[in-house]
């Protein structure tokens, strides 16, 4: 934030907007002066988190994943808070010029910048400020993700239950991204709505498809709700669909907003982010203490696209036995049927929650293991610490296979593990040769297929895979 009172150096160039001048849609009128000093204060890291991720919304259509390019081109881009009397105001400077229509910044990305403001501000004072959330403890953790998931107001009292989680690749070829428009679609007919990670791809085709069906059935007021966080926001900025943002802290919180928000979770093709998000939840589903609780996961491709969750199956029997296929479904081809499926799943977790007296809006009734709540901070020390051993049992060999993922995307599209990758050589990862084999089959694949960057041309593995007697 400019302290100086002159402004920021204010740059002319086509692809950006000088200046402009911003004012809430939705949400975030009011900040008190504690927390305008926090943005003030360059020693707390807030304004500058704020910036980043700023810059990343108003980047949102972008054809490029590399987070350092994104900052590297924008960087003279400056945001401002401004208090007033009668609420705040935000000016931006040198501002990606695709945000704006006719030098008008358009309304979803003005609601997203407010409501990026608003979560990470909250959090900030929850955490550092106020020392109000226990992030020590797993009920803790689960406390302070539904607090920010209510003050964002995702999470209501009166909702019906009709949410569905879609998962899928930001790196997806045309006909894959009009499989995931087409299942939107029909769920969209079905009164069911949508959240995502909120990015491009397979988080974006969903709510696109989602919106003509609840045209069609004259429904006004459907959910298109992004759940994204500060480490992957620049990579895959929330698409202008996206009704409902909320920023969680990290990718272990988010993970658990989308479990405990979800009705039902459907998945579709995509890469070492998609695979993360199926061991975490698959890792949920497993728990001895969730047997009788449904989670309903339903992987989803075009007859296409078979191939790539016969692959995702066979990989996932084979290193985590037989039974694991009793935790999802997979449908292939009919958008329809796939709809028609989540809508039975659906109705059968409402009358679930109905029988045990459990809120409609929130998941509590789920357990989730110490290892999936903890952060996981990917580093070239953390990653070779890995032991993806076929002796483990099954709980541990997920959660450190859910980490060796989440390690590999920081690799891809993370700033912070692009940067440490390109300095310092690709993760290494040890395992016995069971898993590793298996492993390396799986995402060679990936690589392949293209489904590690927007830009598959030009891709380098962010990993390295070790055999360990």
């Amino acid at each position: 934030m400019d302290q100086t009172g002159l402004g920021p150096d204010i740059r002319f160039r086509p692809d950006t907007i000088p200046s402009a001048t911003i004012v809430p849609a939705q949400s975030m009128d009011l900040l008190s002066q504690r927390e305008m000093a926090s943005l003030a204060n360059a020693d707390e890291g807030v304004y500058d988190l704020f910036r980043r991720c700023a810059l990343a919304i108003l980047n949102t259509g972008s054809s490029t994943d590399d987070p350092s390019a994104i900052f590297d081109a924008h960087g003279d881009f400056d945001i401002r808070v401004n208090p007033e009397p009668r609420g705040l105001q935000l000016e931006v400077f040198n501002a990606p010029a695709q945000a704006f229509v006719d030098g008008e910044m358009m309304q979803a990305i003005r609601s997203h910048l407010f409501a990026a403001l608003r979560d990470i501000v909250y959090v900030h004072h929850k955490r550092v400020r106020q020392g109000r959330f226990d992030l020590e403890s797993g009920a803790g953790i689960t406390d302070a993700v539904f607090r920010i998931l209510r003050n964002a107001d995702i999470v209501r009292a009166d909702a019906t239950p009709q949410l569905v989680v879609c998962w899928g690749g930001h790196s997806i070829v045309r006909g894959e991204y009009e499989y995931t428009k087409d299942v939107g679609y029909e769920l969209g007919l079905r009164g069911l709505d949508i959240a995502t990670g909120c990015g491009p791809g397979a988080m974006k085709g969903p709510m696109k498809g989602a919106t003509i069906g609840h045209a069609k059935q004259f429904n006004k007021a459907a959910r298109y709700i992004g759940i994204s966080e500060p480490g992957i926001i620049a990579a895959e900025p929330p698409n202008a669909l996206v009704n409902e943002l909320v920023i969680l802290p990290d990718i272990e919180k988010r993970l658990e907003a989308f479990v405990r928000l979800a009705h039902a979770v459907v998945v579709f093709p995509g890469g070492v982010g998609t695979l993360e998000e199926i061991l975490y939840i698959l890792g949920v589903a497993t728990h001895p203490d969730n047997s009788a609780v449904p989670v309903p996961l339903i992987m989803a491709a075009s007859e296409a696209d078979r191939d790539y969750f016969v692959h995702i199956d066979h990989f996932l029997r084979d290193v985590l036995g037989e039974g694991i296929a009793d935790c999802y479904e997979i449908v292939i081809g009919d958008a329809a049927q796939v709809a028609h499926r989540v809508r039975e799943a659906v109705d059968g977790v409402r009358e679930h929650r109905v029988e045990h007296r459990e809120s409609f809006c929130f998941n509590w009734g789920l357990r989730i293991d110490d290892s999936l709540q903890r952060p996981f901070h990917p580093t070239h020390a953390s990653m070779a610490a890995l032991r993806l051993h076929s002796d483990r049992p099954r709980h541990e060999l997920i959660a450190e296979l859910r980490c060796a993922f989440s390690g590999i995307t920081a690799g891809n599209v993370k700033e912070f593990g692009v940067r440490a990758v390109r300095e310092q050589g690709p993760y290494q990862l040890h395992g016995d040769e069971f898993v590793v084999e298996h492993l390396g089959s799986l995402l060679e694949s990936f690589i392949e297929q293209g489904r590690m960057r927007l830009d598959p041309a030009n891709y380098v593995p962010s990993f390295q895979l070790a055999r360990q007697a």
